[in-house]
């Protein structure tokens, strides 16, 4: 082994003794000096994938066409299960289908329904901005109280915070698992059992869980949950999302968008709305096949690694890059905007620095791809089954370079002007 961190050799080493990295060639990653690092906004293409919708657009859309909705119309619950495995949900409490926003406003319609005497929704003001305006406009619309709770840009929502912010006229507390600014892991089974203590339930979103953390759903008590595919379930651009409903919920609530998917004998064509028994009724319409099967392929090549592996090879990968941030641009004026605790932190590492827009900008030229976060931060994304230790010591050494230019150029004499 390599004597030092700081060296390259040592995460070459690293690279060769890692039992997830022949995974990596099971992605489409074409470009040999291309560095992927923000697999927390979307997901590298698994082979598995294209093989798989090659082959639906040409046999089961181009030579089966109608025909094919015989086994079609089970896809969103397969794909769900599949989906609940690294969720630690058992089957049929997930399902894939519509948008998360689509998601979370049928749950949080569903969950308030349940508290017809209460009238407020807590969240966070850090949560996913979609997320926020999702809450506050049920909120305008129906007369509920929309209470924020005031959160650690860097360090996340914690219990305490919720546990101030509830009472007895709390009806819902949505929050996001991981934060999608810091990374920042929340306790889902400590704030779920104070979202219970208040009589509320609770609507967790999971975008940047999924895939990459372990969340645990069943075992934490959870009520309801929803998350998009396109990041670490590699599901590709505008892919279907899913929602979670516990199994003890799913003949108590009823959500807001009626559609034929979502109807008990879906081709009775009947005059009536009666919703199908079960995580059934969260379907609505018809479903974006193409992209389902997507979600089912990516969830399976993730489940095939095993979420325990992928979070345990996470945390390396993260605490690699802080322990690499700390020694090499710190001193360049950027500071650590994620939890520094490994068991705090979600699968990327965001960073401070006053220019952080303009090095987003110069790493993508570099050849090594993040991205950017207001007011000041950029995000490393570091995807277990594609990301190299490699990679994380090549990003932070050009992070370096660049920080020494930037301060190079803010130092230098103004040029010369010739005169008349």
């Amino acid at each position: 082994m390599a004597d030092s961190p700081e060296q390259r050799a040592y995460a070459e080493e690293l690279d060769a003794g890692d039992p997830l990295a022949p995974f990596r060639d099971r992605f489409e990653l074409t470009d040999p000096h291309l560095i992927y690092l923000n697999g927390n906004s979307l997901g590298a293409l698994p082979k598995a994938t294209a093989k798989r919708i090659g082959q639906l657009v040409r046999e089961e859309w181009g030579t089966a066409l109608a025909r094919s909705w015989e086994h079609w119309t089970a896809l969103p619950r397969r794909a769900g299960d599949a989906v609940g495995v690294l969720l630690g949900a058992a089957p049929g409490q997930v399902v894939v289908g519509d948008s998360t926003t689509v998601n979370l406003y049928k749950l949080a319609c569903a969950a308030l329904g349940e508290f017809p005497g209460r009238n407020v929704i807590v969240t966070d003001d850090d949560n996913f901005p979609s997320d926020r305006y999702v809450l506050e406009g049920i909120a305008a619309k129906h007369g509920y109280e929309l209470r924020m709770i005031r959160t650690d840009m860097n360090e996340g929502i914690s219990a305490q915070a919720v546990r101030e912010a509830v009472d007895s006229r709390t009806a819902l507390v949505s929050l996001s698992h991981v934060s999608y600014r810091s990374g920042a892991i929340a306790d889902m089974a400590g704030i779920t059992r104070i979202a219970h203590d208040s009589g509320a339930l609770i609507l967790w979103d999971l975008c940047h869980s999924a895939g990459a953390v372990e969340a645990g759903l069943d075992a934490a008590g959870a009520d309801l949950a929803v998350g998009c595919s396109y990041k670490y379930l590699d599901a590709g651009p505008g892919s279907p999302a899913f929602l979670y409903v516990a199994h003890a919920l799913q003949d108590r609530l009823s959500q807001p968008i009626w559609g034929w998917f979502g109807q008990r004998d879906q081709f009775a064509m009947g005059p009536g709305y009666d919703p199908a028994p079960g995580i059934g009724q969260f379907l609505t319409g018809t479903p974006q096949i193409i992209g389902v099967a997507s979600v089912e392929e990516g969830a399976r090549l993730l489940a095939e690694a095993g979420v325990g592996r992928i979070r345990e090879k996470g945390i390396r990968l993260t605490s690699y890059l802080v322990s690499l941030a700390d020694a090499w641009l710190a001193p360049l004026g950027v500071s650590l905007a994620s939890p520094r605790d490994p068991a705090r932190r979600g699968s990327h590492v965001t960073l401070s620095h006053p220019q952080a827009q303009r090095i987003v900008q110069d790493l993508a030229k570099a050849n090594v791809i993040t991205d950017y976060r207001t007011p000041d931060r950029f995000r490393f994304g570091l995807a277990a089954l594609t990301t190299r230790f490699t990679d994380v010591w090549d990003a932070i050494d050009r992070t370096r370079h660049i920080l020494h230019d930037l301060s190079e150029r803010d130092v230098a004499p103004p040029p010369a002007t010739a005169s008349a």
